[in-house]
């Protein structure tokens, strides 16, 4: 599919193609939503020509590869957060926005943060926010290491880094009663086994990806250091 062909007859074709996973995954979808999808995939393959964003070079690839593979996780972000309106995301190592834009367009109760340390990573993202026309994102550019002043709900990444150098630098960046939410292929045992003793992963969760074969998994943390002070201080009131 070229340039072209994306934005003529074959939206239709990503547009059936989308249906189908999120009817696969059990979601929910306005037609505004799929709107935003088809274009943000569009937005990725024209910036990926010149700016190689992602390895995938087509856009019914980067639908499959990419879109689904972060719309799977979209249940599971929700049950985390039930009962917290407003609730704050912070996705780390961004790259082209995923899994950040897709959760933003998915999830527009929620505030989303997405942060890298490559300029036109984050110009992309700059970009897909302004064409999506999303007023839930923030997007930082800068090294996770430099971001003060902010706690967040959910802490996320995509094959962005070990769970031990994902957790290290974001800790002082995780809400009291928030979670990490390690979005990884096999069951990284060995990464979990490295975790220092103040993180625990309460829940490793598989996940299906339609249309992509290979292991999903998602590795849920938390700082135990932090819920054991909740539950001091709640005892003690």
């Amino acid at each position: 599919m070229n340039a072209a062909s994306a934005r003529g007859g074959d939206r239709f074709e990503l547009g059936h193609s989308l249906v189908a996973a999120v009817g696969a995954l059990q979601l929910q979808i306005a037609p505004e939503q799929s709107r935003q999808l088809i274009d943000f995939i569009e937005l990725l393959f024209h910036w990926s020509r010149t700016y190689n964003l992602t390895a995938v070079r087509d856009p019914l690839g980067m639908l499959a590869h990419h879109v689904v593979d972060c719309l799977a996780v979209v249940r599971p972000l929700r049950r985390q957060l039930a009962g917290r309106p407003g609730a704050s995301i912070l996705d780390v190592g961004s790259g082209g926005g995923l899994p950040g834009i897709v959760f933003a367009v998915m999830l527009p109760e929620a505030a989303v943060t997405c942060i890298d340390s490559v300029g036109k990573k984050t110009a992309f993202m700059q970009q897909a926010m302004a064409s999506l026309s999303l007023t839930n994102v923030r997007v930082e550019h800068m090294r996770v290491e430099q971001m003060t002043g902010a706690h967040f709900d959910v802490i996320t990444s995509r094959a962005f880094a070990s769970l031990a150098d994902f957790t290290r630098p974001t800790a002082r960046l995780l809400a009291a009663e928030g979670s990490w939410m390690a979005m990884k292929g096999k069951v990284p045992a060995d990464e979990i086994s490295a975790l220092p003793s103040g993180i625990e992963v309460f829940h490793v969760e598989p996940l299906i990806v339609p249309g992509v074969q290979g292991e999903r998994c998602l590795v849920w943390m938390r700082n135990a250091t932090k819920v054991d002070a909740i539950s001091t201080k709640q005892a003690d009131s």
